[in-house]
Parts: structure tokens; C-alpha cells; sequence
């Protein structure tokens, strides 16, 4: 057995391997114990405490704490044995490389539920949409910071020269610029929709061929919901270099009707029939602004014409009340006997 525990393979006894084997082993098992202690013990403490941060602490902690105990107890195993100096630089540089971004994913970890508790609730009452926009990028956005500082840490940690790879970045930063072109433009539309403020999150707008309900703001596009209920995907962009048409400004929808009456119409049935046009927009006054437009316009070629303008209020049911409102006119008119025209030809037989 002695001679077996002697043998050597990578310049370590097996003995040495196993010992090594066991401090990572056992570096695993204590990480799990913490877990569930933590889990069972530490969680249930903090919840019966008044304050949120403990409870916030400890959800954070939790898991890459477990992480980098694990981690740091199969280091400890590795190091125990003995490598060249150059294998021992890349063993270090590796552990150190996990740890920074252990502490890294902690960060985030921390951050999220920072904004989840506090930040949230309260740009959550407040009555502008913007900052609900705008958290979700900010979010983002520090987030990928904390990564950019993590990687630049990791560099440093495994042993390269960081300004050497800024430098080497600021070599490729023009062929960089060129391929980012489009995701500097999505950016400054972004920004054009919060700085114009041309619609927010629930306005229906039509932008490039689209037209649906803005469903979701983000950095680099914009997700909107059709009227078939398909998600488009339209890049900012679209937004700082074409027209942008938001139907949910509109303050009421206005409706145009040209009613052709017969030419067997006396003058007092036009007025008579403009009159039920004024007494149907006041029987659906919930739905309908005040005041149409009401007018007898022209002489067409087979009807005298009538001109019907009126309103639906804005968040009325567009469809439904110009539904609500033929039936009215073709129901009155006939009570009437109103009639509307229709294009007609007369031929005369003349005889020689």
C-alpha cells in the first residue's frame, strides 16, 4: 500500500493527489453545509426581524458565497501540490479569474434586489411612464458595467497588462466603430424617445409600415404589439429617422359621412334629416362630443348631398359607436321615409 500511496504522477505522490482530493472534497461538503445552514437557520432569523436589508443580505450572499467557498476549498486542494512555476501561474490566474466573477455575479445579485425593494416600489407610484422606461436600461446598463469592470479585473488578476489590452482595443476600436454603427443608432433613438417623448409605453403608433400598441421600450428596439396581436421587433432607428404617427394623441377620432338623399327631397325633409344627424349624436353623447357638423353641401350628380361630421371620444369603442350610429341613421331615416340615393340612369325612348 506504501509503495502503491509513493508512486508519482505529474510530480506528485498519489498520496499527495488524494490529499488534495480530499481538502476539495471536503471544501464542497462544508459549502454545502452552509448552504443549509443558511437555508434553514440563517433565513429564518432574519425573517422574523423588522428590517428588510438582513433578509435582502442574506438572499444575495447566499448562493456565491456557497460558490466561492467551494471554489476557494478545491484552490486550497490544488495548491497543496506541487507544479512548475509556469503551471502554477495559470492554476492561480484561473481561480483568480472564478472568484472575480463570483464577486461580480454578488454585485449584480445585490444590485437587483437593492432596486427590486426600494427603487422600484417608488418609481412605481409616481404618475410619469418614463421612469418606468427608463429603469429596466439603467438596470442593464450597470449591469453590464459591473461585467466590463469584472473582465478588465480578471485580466489584471490573471497576470496581463491591462493598459497593453486597452491599447490593443483601441487598435481594432475603428473596425469596432464601424460594426457598432447600427447599435449607436438604436441608442440615440432611444434616447429620441425619451428626450421628444413621441409616445410611451401603451400608445398605439404607427412607425415604418407598423401600427400596433407599444408593448415594451428597450435600448436597442422597440416591441410592438399589432392589431393581429403578432410582436414586431422595430429597431430604434426607425424612430429618429422616420415619421412617427401616435393614433392614441389624438384627442377624439373625427368621422366623416356624405349622405346622398333622393332628389324627391323637398327642403324640409333635409332639414328634417339633418336634425335627426344633431339628435343622434346627443342620444350618444357618452361616446360622441358635442356640436357636430352638420350641412347640406352639394348637388350631386344623383343625390343631394349631406355632410355628417362628428367625434368619438378618445378610449370610446371606435368601431361600436360608428356601428351605433349608421343603425340610428338607416332606423330614423326610414321612420322618415328619408331616402338615400343611389346611382340611377334614366333612358328615354324618343320616337321619330
Amino acid at each position: 500500500m506504501e509503495n502503491f500511496l509513493a508512486n508519482s504522477f505529474l510530480g506528485n505522490s498519489v498520496k499527495d493527489w488524494l490529499i488534495a482530493l480530499g481538502i476539495a472534497l471536503g471544501a464542497i461538503v462544508v459549502a454545502r453545509t452552509l448552504y443549509w445552514v443558511m437555508e434553514n437557520y440563517i433565513k429564518k432569523l432574519t425573517e422574523k426581524t423588522e428590517t428588510k436589508i438582513d433578509d435582502i443580505l442574506i438572499n444575495t450572499v447566499e448562493r456565491p458565497m456557497v460558490a466561492a467557498s467551494g471554489i476557494a476549498g478545491v484552490w486550497f486542494g490544488v495548491n497543496y501540490l506541487s507544479f512548475s512555476e509556469s503551471i502554477d501561474h495559470w492554476i492561480n490566474a484561473f481561480f483568480a479569474v472564478i472568484i472575480t466573477f463570483i464577486g461580480a455575479w454578488l454585485v449584480t445579485r445585490l444590485f437587483d434586489s437593492l432596486v427590486d425593494e426600494y427603487l422600484a416600489p417608488i418609481l412605481a407610484d409616481t404618475e410619469t411612464d418614463l421612469d418606468d422606461i427608463l429603469l429596466p436600461i439603467v438596470r442593464r446598463g450597470v449591469k453590464i458595467i459591473i461585467w466590463i469592470m469584472a473582465v478588465i479585473m480578471a485580466l489584471d488578476n490573471a497576470g496581463y497588462d491591462i493598459t497593453t489590452v486597452l491599447a490593443g482595443l483601441g487598435v481594432g476600436g475603428l473596425a469596432l466603430a464601424l460594426a457598432a454603427q447600427d447599435s449607436a443608432k438604436n441608442i440615440f433613438g432611444v434616447f429620441t424617445i425619451f428626450t421628444d417623448t413621441p409616445f410611451k409605453l401603451g400608445d398605439r403608433v404607427k412607425v415604418s409600415g407598423h401600427d400596433g400598441t407599444v408593448t415594451e421600450i428597450g435600448l436597442r428596439s422597440t416591441k410592438i404589439k399589432t392589431l393581429e396581436g403578432r410582436i414586431v421587433v422595430v429597431p430604434n432607428s426607425k424612430f429618429s429617422d422616420n415619421a412617427i404617427e401616435n393614433v392614441s394623441s389624438e384627442p377624439s377620432r373625427k368621422v366623416v359621412l356624405n349622405l346622398g338623399l333622393t332628389y324627391d327631397m323637398d327642403d324640409t325633409k333635409i332639414e328634417e334629416a339633418m336634425q335627426i344627424l344633431r339628435d343622434i349624436v346627443g342620444e350618444n353623447g357618452e361616446a360622441i362630443e358635442e356640436k357636430p357638423s352638420v350641412g347640406f353641401n352639394a348637388f350631386g350628380d344623383f343625390a343631394l348631398n349631406v355632410v355628417f361630421v362628428y367625434y368619438i371620444k378618445k378610449g370610446a369603442d371606435i368601431l361600436g359607436t360608428q356601428t351605433a350610429v349608421n343603425l340610428a341613421i338607416l332606423k330614423r331615416f326610414g321612420e322618415k321615409g328619408i331616402e338615400l340615393a343611389f346611382p340611377t340612369q334614366t333612358i328615354l325612348n324618343k320616337k321619330v
